[in-house]
């Protein structure tokens, strides 16, 4: 069930690039630290389930080293480590730090589904850059900075991953002035 942040009458602003940008460099550093978890219990299984002696020979000899179980696992954590922040509170935590939040259009949080389109479109772009990046070198910048920008930046208030998702990121008021004068 969709949790509701505010009235379906009340708009809130769109957030501005600067914001999305700030929230994507602190999340983007959370991430590194969440697939660094992941690939170290991922690594501890693999060992466990091959035997330890040959998992080390495995990987001396390279064959472990474009593992696509891998691969699979580390994207599916890191939608999973979105999704569930973007369902259930609408924020991650850099999203938390800059005030801005992920809704939809009536103010209700997103579905699983919604953060889906939302992470697949990401990924997509940020592969063909990487993709692109392998095979144009320096190059690159002429076709992965336009594609970045056009994918986060907000035209009239939405980004692509936004229209595709039929939702919105918001920029949240500073809070009132209760919180202040309850601590004085």
């Amino acid at each position: 069930m969709p949790r509701r942040f505010h009235d379906a009458e009340e708009l809130l602003p769109p957030a501005t690039a600067l914001k999305r940008a700030l929230a994507i460099i602190y999340d983007g550093l959370i991430s590194i630290a969440v697939l660094l978890v992941a690939t170290w219990a991922y690594t501890m299984v693999a060992g466990w389930i091959t035997g330890w002696n040959q998992y080390e020979q495995m990987a001396e000899a390279g064959q472990i080293s474009g593992d696509p179980a891998l691969t699979f696992v580390l994207f599916l954590v890191l939608y999973l480590f979105f999704a569930y922040f973007w369902t259930r509170v609408g924020q991650t935590l850099g999203m938390q730090v800059w005030r801005v939040r992920i809704e939809n259009l009536d103010g209700t949080s997103v579905s699983w589904t919604q953060a889906l389109i939302r992470y697949v479109t990401a990924a997509a772009v940020l592969f063909l850059t990487l993709l692109a990046s392998y095979y144009l070198s320096a190059a690159t910048l002429f076709l992965s900075i336009p594609a970045m920008v056009a994918l986060f930046y907000p035209i009239n208030g939405l980004s692509v991953t936004d229209r595709l998702s039929h939702s919105v990121v918001v920029s949240l008021p500073k809070e009132s002035g209760k919180k202040q004068s309850a601590n004085r």
